[in-house]
């Protein structure tokens, strides 16, 4: 027999505490399905607010946040459905902020307490098969979604558990679609389509938030469908559409004991013996570049992988880095391996006005008097009309011609580039 509950409370968030405390005292949760706790929930908040003068969306918003609170991940949950929220930051489980259209707003929604955030981010984390605790605080995960998830613990995080939820578009980006929205124009991305095609490999670069995952998934729809396709990713989120033959990799973090690791550098050799056409690395940090770039200088033209940085030259100065880290090669060596690896480069920024936007497409030519030579094909200019709230301008051609047209001749693809 359960206990009878009075509610007391005279706000909705004291409402849904009031219940979700009752029903993990008085509800056999093990035993109940996930609609038939949902159900349970329901007739109980309508048993017990019938009276209050609620209103029915007020008694569907509080079931929602009960059952949530108890079988999915509590505050999230609510927020997560807000489809133009695009980023969610939780600094401890009282301070949830979220980025919407581009700029940044605290919430007033809070967890319950610590122990309530620490329980969800555990559910979260045990959904992909991941482990975080004191000993390993700092995982890579993801939603069911395919929501991309960072959680930082204590002691690491001195406020309390941090979780930063980079959210899925609910609709894929296509190329044609960003071209409408003014990412890029239509003449640089049919020359994008030409190079995807004929297998250049694409390197995208670009600031955090700048739309580098968004624009490899559209430039992947410029794949023929019969190519056997293999992608590498710390934590899966691309969005690879119209290819059949695929193969999709995730890194696995070592468990508690220190063993059972995957990382990058292994997927990416592993990936060798698996018959690929493209192999597409989601993003490179480290080391593992060098596999990347040996990948791309073996005979799997057409690979695609994005990075880190503030400019398209920025982004080889970094390469040069992650090369080095995990080999003794001189550097002269490195800048031949990235100059004969990557064909075209393509640098998006996050702008002023909270747009993001390809900045710069650049070819790749060698390497002259020890230095990585690149001629820019398009580079973004600001027209007069800019103004300090609305950026406007677009990518200009340059006069540049392509160097190196071998590979579109050689797909018999014939084009002015």
């Amino acid at each position: 027999m359960t206990a009878a509950l009075q509610v007391n409370s005279d706000t909705e968030e004291g409402v849904v505490s009031e219940l979700r405390r009752y029903v993990r005292d008085n509800f056999s949760l093990s035993e109940l399905s996930d609609d038939e706790l949902f159900d349970s929930v329901s007739r109980l908040v309508i048993e017990k607010t019938g009276g209050t003068g609620m209103s029915i969306d007020e008694q569907v918003g509080i079931t929602e946040s009960v059952y949530s609170s108890i079988r999915g991940f509590g505050v999230l949950d609510m927020i997560m459905k807000d489809d133009s929220v695009t980023e969610v930051m939780i600094n401890g489980y009282d301070s949830i902020w979220i980025e919407k259209n581009g700029m940044l707003k605290k919430l007033d929604n809070r967890f319950e307490s610590e122990a309530h955030l620490e329980d969800t981010i555990q559910r979260i984390v045990a959904m992909a098969g991941r482990e975080v605790n004191q000993a390993s605080p700092i995982v890579d995960t993801r939603l069911p979604d395919g929501s991309r998830v960072n959680v930082v613990l204590p002691p690491v995080s001195v406020d309390g558990p941090v979780v930063t939820i980079r959210k899925f578009s609910v609709s894929r980006m296509t190329m044609d679609e960003l071209v409408r929205i003014g990412s890029v124009t239509e003449e640089a991305a049919e020359m994008l389509r030409a190079f995807v095609r004929a297998g250049y490999n694409i390197f995208i670069s670009g600031g955090t938030g700048s739309g580098k995952t968004t624009f490899l998934n559209a430039l992947s729809d410029f794949i023929p469908e019969n190519e056997r396709v293999i992608t590498i990713e710390d934590s899966a989120e691309l969005q690879i559409a119209g290819v059949n033959n695929l193969v999709r990799l995730e890194t696995r973090n070592a468990n508690t004991s220190g063993s059972g690791a995957v990382s990058m550098r292994e997927l990416i050799k592993s990936s060798l013996r698996m018959r690929p056409e493209r192999i597409i690395v989601g993003e490179v940090r480290g080391a593992e570049a060098l596999d990347m770039l040996t990948a791309m200088n073996t005979g799997h033209d057409g690979s695609l992988s994005t990075g880190h940085a503030n400019s398209a030259e920025d982004m080889m100065s970094r390469l040069e880095t992650m090369v080095l880290s995990g080999s003794e090669l001189p550097l002269a060596a490195v800048r031949s391996q990235i100059a004969s690896a990557i064909d075209i480069v393509v640098h998006l920024s996050r702008m002023r006005d909270h747009s993001r936007k390809v900045t710069e497409i650049s070819e790749i030519t060698g390497v002259e008097n020890g230095e990585i030579v690149m001629n820019p094909l398009y580079v973004f200019e600001e027209s007069e009309e800019s103004t300090v709230e609305k950026l406007c301008g677009g990518l200009r051609r340059t006069e540049n011609r392509l160097v190196s047209d071998t590979k579109l001749t050689r797909s018999g693809i014939y084009m002015e580039v």
